[in-house]
């Protein structure tokens, strides 16, 4: 599901913002009433025409030190000391206020790193997002969309900002350091995507993120020509080339083009009837000792059982006996593979 800021930093968030504003309306509403009096007072005291009034409760109120608009009596006197006063008064009431917000925010910015960080450290099973371009955009949000928690590490604030709002926790980093992939969790991870769109950088993340979690599972993103081989050897489980990935799709709508849209409708999040899923067979779960053909009753195709690496057995038979440590890829309605998965 997608990640949200913690209720409790919307709701400092609110607050902070609330308390600011009315503090402002309160210096407007403060100035604007000393000027009003003062020029009020000038008017009923010494007979002043309220433009001359109100010049003189400026000038004093400021301090600027001009000469009196009109000769003052005594009271006129009293009443521009008290005005001057309230003028100093106002003044470092201002400053005071700008200082307390400029701390405020200051205060606030730590406290939502605090948060960040927090709400990160109590990821657990999650995935790590490396670069958030428009590869990256892409997966992080297919993610989210299959109900994965993630985060997103990246060097540039602005991308950074970018994927906090879109809804998903960040650490600000280089991901090819072990103190960023460590702060992002990567000890507590389920997997990591890289998609920088350097081949050496790609490399770099995925040989420390191996050494760091060796049951990590690692998608890297390829760019060149023959850095599929060095991030293989690195340490990926899969690498993917966005630039071939998406040839060979656009080759299989111009000549299966059922088929390929079949698989996308499959796989895609959109209200449909039908999905296709992958599950694993583990001890004491629901699908342990179980048969493929118990499975197609409750309306569960198994496409194919995964062994091993590359090793597919597709189209098992009825009674072929589920194993615990294969994999599945079932396809069926989208409910009844839903909650298979969860209870699996």
């Amino acid at each position: 599901m997608r990640a949200q800021p913690p209720p409790s930093s919307r709701l400092l968030t609110g607050v902070h913002d609330a308390a600011t504003s009315r503090r402002v309306w309160i210096w407007l509403g403060v100035v604007l009433s000393a000027l009003a009096i003062g020029t009020a007072g000038y008017v009923l005291f010494e007979g002043w025409a309220p433009g001359d009034a109100l010049y003189q409760t400026v000038t004093t109120m400021t301090t600027v030190g001009f000469r009196e608009v009109h000769e003052l009596d005594a009271s006129g006197r009293i009443w521009t000391m008290i005005v001057a006063i309230t003028g100093v008064a106002v003044i470092f009431g201002s400053l005071g206020i700008v200082a307390e917000t400029i701390l405020s925010e200051a205060a606030s910015g730590r406290r939502e790193a605090r948060q960040m960080r927090e709400a990160v450290d109590a990821l657990r099973d999650h995935y790590i997002v490396c670069g958030y371009g428009r590869v990256g955009t892409t997966t992080a949000r297919e993610l989210v969309h299959s109900g994965q928690r993630l985060a997103v590490i990246d060097v540039r604030p602005e991308s950074l900002a970018v994927a906090q709002h879109d809804g998903h926790l960040v650490v600000e980093g280089d991901a090819t350091s072990d103190a960023t992939l460590l702060a992002a969790g990567i000890d507590r991870a389920r997997g990591l995507i890289t998609t920088i769109d350097s081949d050496a950088n790609n490399v770099y993340v995925t040989l420390s993120a191996r050494a760091l979690n060796p049951r990590l599972f690692i998608v890297a993103r390829a760019n060149a020509e023959g850095s599929e081989a060095k991030l293989l050897q690195a340490g990926a489980d899969r690498v993917v080339s966005p630039y071939t990935r998406a040839g060979r799709q656009i080759a299989e709508l111009a000549i299966r083009p059922r088929v390929a849209d079949f698989i996308d409708a499959a796989l895609s999040h959109g209200q449909l009837a039908f999905s296709m899923e992958e599950l694993e067979v583990a001890a004491g779960g629901p699908l342990d000792g179980r048969t493929v053909g118990a499975l197609r009753e409750e309306g569960i195709f198994t496409l194919a059982i995964v062994a091993g690496a590359r090793s597919y057995e597709a189209n098992p038979t009825a009674d072929r006996v589920l194993v615990v440590g294969e994999s599945l890829v079932v396809s069926g309605s989208a409910d009844t593979l839903r909650a298979l998965r969860e209870r699996a």
